[in-house]
């Protein structure tokens, strides 16, 4: 075999070695995004986002304005002698501030909840949309249940009695 000829089939072997690891390489990353974003998707099928405890105090529960005036839903649960109660809280496009269980009419066996999209608040169970603006003002079906509250000061309360009155929906 020609020196040539031996050069050839060497830069060729050479290459097939390196691009065999490259390749292996490139598909170990495909294989970890696939991963990522399949985990991402799955997380924002099946759950909320993450849940602050609250507490009864006095028969009310208090959650300061500061903590949820930034236009995000913000996610509570609570345990109450009918067992725990979720719900959320979020300042609507509109300026007004909105509570609701964290579930339907609907879905509410399904125990998926609610996700933010933007201003919209999306069913994880049938994906259904519904604007903040709305939360409280249209009930029944699939809209989020609504939650009675009222701004004392610089406090978002709600009442006990009013917390208790969805506890069905969780099973209580």
């Amino acid at each position: 075999m020609s020196k040539e000829r031996q050069d050839k089939k060497e830069q060729f072997t050479n290459s097939d070695k390196k691009g065999g690891m490259g390749k292996i390489v490139a598909l170990l990353a495909v294989v970890v995004a696939v991963a990522a974003v399949a985990g991402f998707l799955v997380m924002g099928q099946g759950a909320t986002d993450s849940q602050a405890s609250v507490q009864l105090q006095n028969g009310e529960v208090r959650i300061p304005l500061a903590q949820v005036e930034d236009g995000q839903a913000h996610f509570f649960n609570i345990a109450t002698s009918k067992g725990e109660i979720k719900f959320f809280v979020v300042k609507s496009v509109d300026g007004v501030m909105r509570a609701a269980f964290d579930t339907c009419d609907v879905c509410y066996k399904a125990k998926k909840g609610y996700r933010q999209e933007g201003d919209q608040m999306v069913c994880n169970n049938c994906n259904m949309r519904f604007h903040t603006d709305m939360i409280n003002e249209v009930k029944g079906g699939c809209n989020p249940a609504p939650l009675m509250r009222r701004i004392e000061g610089s406090q978002l309360v709600i009442n006990e009695r009013d917390l208790l009155s969805g506890a069905w929906y969780f099973g209580g």
